[in-house]
């Protein structure tokens, strides 16, 4: 087993070691604690091992910017994937944070641990066990209830699976493929998916997503999903831009241009993660999600 220990260096210099002795012991004494804080004070490394690579602490940045979050879930995120040790039976990351932060720093762990892997060559090991827990510092540090962890769980997931959908290629994930991640969403929520694809969309007037997607292999689709609880009194509508890869179609892309255009379905994977987790967590208003899945070829 590994153990792996981040948050703000403010936040770990108000940790006692008597917090993290249930973590640490007996392979990290008090001694060892408070050496690997004044390491990391002195701003050389954003990590210290406290026993070899089995016990790190890490620290997350001092600086924001308009490009993150105060909680900075996105160095977890990269700090996370550089402390991953292949074949580790169980990993655990023990988060010091404020209580307000748990959620993102939670949900930044998880996007260190992607669905899609595929290697040809380099053998991928997947970690079998990922624990996380959380130690909390200021003025609320109440542990999370059941409710809070189902709901860090089922976002966590979410962000998985939207992680897969824009990670695959285009020769995995085209419309098909996508359609068939909608389904598994929609047969786990117990709902049954709305699906207009090739001809019909033209002939039902839907020409924007026909046109883009016309000339592809994978024909093009329109999918919602509807969730309609008995007692709701409002309507929400999700809409998300599914375009599997963007060529650039007649005006073609430029080489540089052309890279990474997979990405292109982002909001559609985003809102069908969004769709799952709402649902899931029982979301009591009308939820529609719309994705609009076309890949935009030649």
């Amino acid at each position: 087993q590994s153990l792996k220990k981040g948050g703000k260096l403010s936040n770990l210099e108000k940790t006692s070691f008597s917090e993290m002795s249930s973590y640490l012991s007996p392979r990290v004494n008090e001694e060892t604690w408070k050496a690997g804080i004044q390491s990391l004070k002195k701003g050389d490394t954003s990590t210290c091992s406290l026993w070899l690579n089995n016990a790190v602490l890490g620290m997350l940045p001092f600086k924001a910017s308009r490009h993150n979050t105060p909680s900075r879930s996105h160095a977890l995120t990269k700090m996370v994937n550089s402390l991953k040790i292949s074949g580790a039976v169980e990993t655990a990351f023990i988060v010091v944070c404020d209580r307000k932060e748990a959620y993102a720093l939670g949900s930044a762990v998880s996007r260190a641990f992607p669905k899609y892997l595929r290697s040809s060559s380099v053998t991928v090991e997947v970690v079998k066990v990922i624990q996380v827990g959380f130690v909390f510092v200021g003025e609320n540090t109440q542990p999370l209830t059941d409710g809070e962890v189902e709901c860090l769980k089922e976002t966590c997931e979410a962000i998985r699976l939207t992680q897969y959908i824009v990670d695959a290629p285009c020769n995995e994930m085209h419309t098909d493929g996508f359609i068939e991640q909608v389904k598994g969403v929609a047969s786990q929520l117990g709902i049954k998916p709305f699906i207009i694809r090739g001809e019909e969309l033209d002939a039902k007037g839907f020409g924007g997503i026909y046109g883009v997607g016309k000339a592809a292999v994978n024909p093009p689709a329109l999918v919602v999903l509807s969730h309609t609880p008995p007692k709701a009194t409002t309507t929400i509508a999700w809409v998300g831009k599914g375009i599997v890869y963007d060529t650039g179609g007649l005006s073609l892309k430029t080489k540089t241009g052309m890279p990474g255009m997979k990405r292109d379905c982002g909001g559609a994977a985003g809102i069908l993660g969004a769709f799952y987790t709402a649902v899931k967590l029982g979301f009591s208003q009308n939820l529609h999600a719309v994705l609009c899945l076309a890949e935009n070829s030649v």
